[in-house]
């Protein structure tokens, strides 16, 4: 049994839910995205939705009418699969009487546990402290866990910001997604540092990386697809060649993500 901490809706989300329960995922955690590369067959197409991938990493602003068809699409994929959860996304361009708004619907929500992906431009990091604050505000004695984009454009001062902003929030859990990207060393060396920094393991690059994280911190490393992205099969056979600790797989897999998220089994 497996929660996937980091699965965007896709438009063949039947696909993923194949994949994932293969894979022994029982309940995924949905996030939202704004773009579609697994509808790409060619390499153009694949170029054009990258390129409408950069221009949002970039700082672009969120139309709302993006934004409302992305979120229709996880509350679909919610229906599909009840077991599933999600993070709501907040676009970062909002203001905070807007992002404090959202936050608090989202926590009276019992389907979302998080916030997330949380996605400023490289360079922008501390931009995420808006809605680690609302995360903080609106909570009753359990503050919902943000999930930050971690890999590029975001860079290490990026990950540094994201340390310093969970320093001011120490109640609010921060997950430095897909692992920190080509900064996984200095996103583990954050986590070791900062109690309340968690590590999502997608899109990991280098295996002794993710295996020292496991055994740094087995408490806080979570296993995540990041799909369409990563695949979920080949991210738990990463966590399943870090180590041959069954008890530290077992966190990984699951149990950190049901003491994060308050998920019952």
């Amino acid at each position: 049994m497996m929660i996937d901490i980091h699965a965007h809706v896709t438009a063949d989300f039947d696909s993923y839910r194949q994949r994932a329960e293969e894979a022994g995922v029982t309940r995924p955690v949905l996030l939202s995205t704004s773009v579609h590369p697994e509808n790409a067959a060619t390499l153009a197409e694949v170029r054009a939705e990258f390129d409408s991938l950069a221009q949002l990493l970039d700082g672009a602003d969120t139309p709302d009418a993006l934004y409302k068809r992305s979120q229709q699409e996880v509350l679909g994929a919610l229906a599909v699969w009840p077991e599933a959860v999600t993070m709501r996304k907040i676009p970062l361009e909002w203001d905070y009487t807007r992002i404090l708004a959202a936050a608090g619907d989202a926590v009276a929500d019992p389907r979302t546990v998080g916030f997330g992906e949380v996605t400023p431009a490289g360079g922008q990091g501390a931009l995420i402290e808006a809605v680690v604050r609302a995360s903080a505000e609106t909570a009753a004695g359990r503050p919902l866990p943000v999930l930050t984009h971690g890999i590029a454009p975001n860079n290490a001062d990026d990950l540094r910001a994201y340390a310093a902003v969970a320093t001011r929030y120490p109640q609010v859990p921060v997950i430095i997604g897909a692992f920190g990207g080509l900064n996984s060393m200095l996103a583990v060396d954050l986590a070791i540092q900062h109690t309340n920094v968690y590590l999502d393991l997608s899109s990991a690059l280098q295996l002794f990386v993710v295996r020292a994280a496991l055994k740094e911190l087995p408490d806080r490393c979570l296993f995540g697809s990041n799909t369409p992205y990563g695949d979920v099969l080949a991210a738990r056979d990463t966590i399943e060649a870090a180590t041959k600790d069954r008890a530290v797989r077992s966190r990984a897999l699951k149990q950190n993500a049901q003491e994060l998220f308050g998920l019952a089994n």
